[in-house]
């Protein structure tokens, strides 16, 4: 151990002296302390599902969060399926105490974003934080990333995301964290973006992916990263011969907003590339790095027409929100963005009428993102028998939910990570900006990949990822814990294989748990 590792250890340790914890709590936190996540305490009780079918509190455990935890069950069931989906669009009066220790204690300033549903704070007299100087205070300013190497902050940011995931109460929370992700996707390898993507999940996504969909889309078209990894910083037309780059204009209207059907043509295409000339974001090299800056002499201050709405000339950067306004309110974007969140909660190719009505709720409440989802969870389409376990989890989501019902602890090592990108599904790897396919038909191919890992996730062969495999069984039950993992009873068949294999491994392994 470090020097100022021990010295860090040593003062937890006298913090920690006569503070009533109990002799297992003190292990834990000197566990999280050294970079050893635990798993929450099986504590009970462990009423599992008793239905043959999935019913409503496995339903929503299966599609507001990223699996359910042995207890979940129980917990959802007394407090019933619809108010626990009103507690999770209540993420800021959650408390979520291990998550937040464990990031702050791993990450530093990856830990809170700077945003109205979780406000910053540290605990300057924690010793435990003096573990992690890596990101420690860093990132209220973007340019401070450019001091961290490339690699390290992808990998901090990957294994923050799992650690979220696996460890939150904010499930719903994170669950959208990844779909925004997703729909404003930005290819860490590009340029800058190696620095900016961090920035970006903490201010843009992180910040708003429960807040309103205006402001989210206003964040994104300034992040420095969307700026490099879309070419907006060089839009530009300092001569009258310049010629505008289409290429955020053009994803702006067919991947965030529109919709490839939205009914743009090839000219509001350029109209919209005009009004966004001028935006520009500093460079590594440069003093200031990672400063979003406006250049007025590269901006194409003329009239312009987008989606039949007249921009005067003389709006200078104000072009930028008067294009945003037009873009979010128009009808096809209400449309565009239900249909994805109705394909995300509800079925890969959702009911019209489910996604009607989550376009009213967003149109109405003009892209509130709590309300819209309040909308869709209402539906009758979402809880509808034939939907439920109809959708096939994506291979972050199966990993998740594997070490989340088994009650694993894991650091989210290496390791981990790669059989993530053996599915094809590791966190900021995605190469293209309309982010990783939701449809079953392309995740089917990772079922071996999922083998292999259902047999090394219960044989404890994943560094840093470990299963109380005797523990587990002991105080939840075989039983339970099949049935947990299915949200049902098994059938007769599935008890029979399940008996005759002795392995839980085989239960993460079945067709039941690739679905949700």
């Amino acid at each position: 151990m470090k020097r100022r590792a021990f010295m860090a250890v040593t003062g937890a340790a006298a913090a920690l002296a006569g503070c009533g914890k109990s002799p297992k709590q003190i292990r834990n936190d000197f566990r999280r302390a050294l970079g050893k996540p635990t798993a929450a305490d099986l504590d009970g009780p462990f009423t599992a599902p008793a239905s043959a079918t999935i019913d409503d509190a496995s339903h929503v455990l299966a599609r507001l969060t990223f699996g359910p935890r042995p207890g979940d069950y129980a917990r959802v069931a007394r407090l019933g399926a619809k108010l626990f989906i009103e507690e999770q669009l209540a993420p800021e009066k959650i408390g979520d105490r291990l998550c937040e220790r464990v990031i702050r204690h791993e990450f530093g300033s990856l830990a809170d974003p700077e945003s109205t549903i979780f406000p910053r704070g540290k605990d300057e007299n924690d010793p435990l934080q003096m573990l992690f100087p890596a990101l420690k205070d860093r990132g209220a300013r973007v340019g401070d990333l450019y001091e961290w190497k490339d690699k390290v902050l992808l990998s901090d940011l990957t294994r923050a995301t799992i650690l979220r995931a696996v460890l939150s109460e904010r499930q719903l929370y994170e669950v959208m964290v990844q779909f925004w992700s997703d729909h404003f996707n930005i290819d860490p390898s590009k340029g800058d973006c190696k620095w900016l993507k961090a920035a970006d999940d903490r201010d843009v996504i992180r910040a708003h992916a429960l807040g309103n969909f205006r402001e989210m889309l206003r964040a994104s078209a300034v992040s420095p990263a969307m700026l490099w990894y879309l070419d907006g910083r060089a839009n530009r037309r300092s001569k009258p011969e310049d010629k505008p780059n289409e290429n955020y204009a053009r994803e702006l209207m067919e991947l965030h907003t529109l919709g490839v059907h939205g009914g743009y043509t090839q000219q509001d295409v350029m109209e919209v590339a005009r009004c966004l000339t001028g935006w520009t974001v500093r460079e590594k090299k440069k003093f200031f790095k990672g400063r979003v800056e406006f250049k007025k002499y590269a901006h194409d201050d003329g009239p312009k027409r987008v989606l039949g709405v007249d921009i005067p000339a003389g709006f200078g950067a104000g072009d930028l929100d008067r294009v945003l306004e037009i873009v979010a309110s128009h009808p096809s974007t209400a449309t565009y963005i239900a249909w994805k969140l109705c394909r995300r909660f509800i079925a890969d190719e959702p009911p019209q009428e489910a996604i009607d009505a989550t376009a009213r709720a967003f149109t109405e409440s003009k892209g509130d993102i709590r309300t819209t989802l309040r909308a869709l969870f209402a539906t009758s389409e979402f809880w509808a028998p034939e939907t439920r376990s109809a959708k096939f989890k994506r291979p972050f989501h199966f990993v998740v939910s594997a070490i989340r019902a088994t009650n694993a602890e894991t650091d989210a090592s290496k390791q981990l990570i790669e059989f993530l990108q053996r599915m094809g599904h590791a966190p900021f790897r995605y190469p293209t900006p309309d982010g990783y396919p939701e449809e079953a038909t392309h995740w089917k191919s990772t079922l071996l990949w999922r083998w292999n890992f259902a047999g090394a996730l219960m044989d404890n062969k994943i560094n840093g990822t470990r299963v109380s495999r005797a523990e587990l069984v002991r105080k939840v039950g075989m039983d339970e814990l099949v049935a947990t993992l299915l949200g049902r009873l098994p059938s007769e068949d599935e008890r029979a294989a399940f008996r005759e294999a002795g392995d839980l491994a085989v239960v993460i392994a079945s067709p039941a748990f690739q679905r949700c």
